[in-house]
């Protein structure tokens, strides 16, 4: 009875607070969250995790040496992963970034690519913008991850110390010299000798993720990467 009245309360409250989809706009029905059936159905997954060549592993060779890389989707300019994840960093929708993040762990404990992960460490925003923000999109990524694959996530892992200025506009040179020297290691006793999954929301050039690898490398970790969508 508790159960049967709590959804019709739910759905007495969605006519007047109407939960959006993520990807499209429209109302969701009851069963749905965060994303419609439509959008997740056409939604461009990459199943990077199934080959050890794929895109994401070849745009970082050469930059630092991992055991593993994979993205969830394939991010297009005006498409709906563009609008999940506008969603995710600027409309204050950090469980948008903890459900993605559990539905790919979910598919991820299917095969055995990460299973050898120790820990899980996002990547670190700033403390000024994360103040602005509230919170760090990567982190809740990596909570959704963890709770899927059983693994431990270090939020802490690695600090920014450097505040840096916005990728958006930056050629792929500026990219990499905004991003030097900006991450720390605060207790590198903890992960060395560790397998970490290092976790961010987008890979672009990869300026952001070879300085935060850099850093967990020389604190004597092996290094995987994962990031929810590639440019």
């Amino acid at each position: 009875m508790r159960n049967q009245l709590f959804l019709y309360l739910s759905d007495f409250l969605a006519l007047f607070f109407p939960k959006i989809c993520a990807g499209c706009g429209h109302v969701l029905v009851s069963q749905e969250r965060y994303i419609c059936t439509s959008c997740l159905f056409h939604l461009p997954i990459t199943d990077f995790h199934l080959d050890l060549n794929n895109q994401v592993a070849r745009q970082l060779w050469g930059k630092f040496h991992f055991e593993h890389a994979s993205a969830l989707f394939l991010l297009r300019q005006d498409s709906r992963v563009e609008r999940i994840l506008y969603q995710i960093k600027y409309a204050n929708q950090p469980q948008l970034a903890y459900f993605l993040g559990r539905k790919y762990g979910e598919t991820l404990s299917n095969s055995h690519t990460f299973q050898d992960v120790d820990v899980i460490v996002p990547v670190p925003l700033h403390k000024k913008k994360l103040k602005k923000r509230g919170y760090n999109q990567s982190f809740y990524l990596a909570k959704g991850l963890g709770i899927a694959l059983s693994k431990p996530v270090l939020e802490h892992g690695l600090t920014r110390v450097g505040e840096g200025t916005s990728q958006t506009k930056k050629s792929r040179l500026e990219r990499y010299d905004n991003v030097q020297d900006v991450f720390f290691c605060p207790d590198e006793t903890i992960l060395a000798d560790k397998h970490v999954l290092l976790v961010d929301d987008v890979l672009t050039t990869g300026a952001t993720l070879t300085a935060a690898a850099e850093k967990l490398i020389a604190a004597g970790c092996r290094i995987s990467v994962l990031t929810l969508a590639r440019a």
